[in-house]
């Protein structure tokens, strides 16, 4: 790295130089940040064990050789890596709560949070007594829907066992352990016949095209949980055939398929997806109740 700042340095000139230096490589901000400022302060108060919200006067303070060696050093890995930030500190934030991350699940993003935080108003009619985050990963929209939802019962699932240690982990750092759990399964196998009143998913919807022409960053995640076939609905067919049968009568199943929306609707044109509006920003989020996958079952589970 050219241009370093002389020692001692002060945060504010370490968090501009980290920026500057992003910058000039192109990365690439996608994963909790979307420019290079808030990627290098990210990782400048992580060095320096602050909390986001400290007082913005602290980047006036001196830093210590050693500090500026730590930062400086994950500076050069985010940059020679590609490696998220989020992987680096291993935290990453949530609707408005933080979570333990690591390479073994997706770094959490899903605007599914703007809903959360909204208790999904006005889309639920009544708070969800139980709530399945199917494709949970890390866990944080299943246990931060037990955060904002106090009421509710929280089953967390996912095909990855390794994905469901970092969702332990999670669920314990927010002592949830006796209304969140998380089990193994392949969609719906090992749930039994558990209805709920809300299930909501992120699950694998990246098509085939996108996952060929991803930033490095992307593929530091594990691909299970970003491809999802050609059009990238391989999983979310197989979810609406089954959903139904794990919904109660007043359910509702609320799903995130990005940019592959268009290509759902192509495929099910006769099906009333409901596109939720988010404030935030963020798109390809539908919402389908119980009644209307009994309705379109035998579109959605063609004979």
């Amino acid at each position: 790295m050219n241009n370093t700042p002389e020692n001692p340095c002060t945060l504010g000139e370490a968090i501009r130089y980290g920026a500057e230096q992003f910058d000039a490589a192109s990365l690439y901000f996608g994963h909790g940040t979307d420019n290079a400022w808030d990627e290098s302060l990210s990782l400048v108060l992580h060095c320096l064990s602050l909390p986001w919200d400290v007082d913005p006067s602290v980047q006036e303070r001196q830093l210590t050789e050693d500090e500026w060696c730590s930062i400086k050093a994950l500076f050069e890995r985010r940059i020679t890596e590609r490696i998220p930030a989020a992987y680096l500190i291993g935290e990453a934030w949530f609707a408005g709560v933080p979570f333990w991350v690591d390479s073994r699940v997706l770094v959490p993003r899903s605007p599914i949070a703007e809903l959360i935080e909204n208790e999904f108003y006005p889309w639920l009619s009544q708070p969800p007594k139980t709530i399945l985050d199917l494709c949970t990963g890390s866990g944080c929209i299943g246990i931060a829907c037990a955060l904002y939802l106090e009421g509710a019962a929280v089953t967390l699932s996912d095909i990855s066992q390794e994905a469901l240690a970092v969702a332990e982990k999670n669920i314990a750092r927010y002592a949830l352990e006796e209304r969140v759990t998380a089990i193994e399964s392949d969609l719906f196998d090992g749930l039994g016949s558990q209805r709920f009143d809300l299930i909501v998913s992120n699950p694998p919807y990246v098509d085939a095209q996108d996952i060929a022409s991803m930033p490095d960053e992307y593929h530091h995640e594990p691909p299970i949980g970003l491809a999802s076939g050609n059009d990238g609905l391989d999983f979310t067919r197989r979810l609406l055939i089954q959903a139904e049968s794990h919904l109660t009568d007043e359910g509702v199943l609320i799903v995130e398929v990005g940019n592959s929306w268009e290509a759902l609707e192509e495929a099910y044109p006769q099906v009333p997806f409901l596109w939720l509006e988010l404030e935030r920003g963020g798109h390809g989020v539908f919402m389908l109740t119980a009644l209307q996958l009994r309705e379109y079952r035998s579109v959605l589970c063609p004979a």
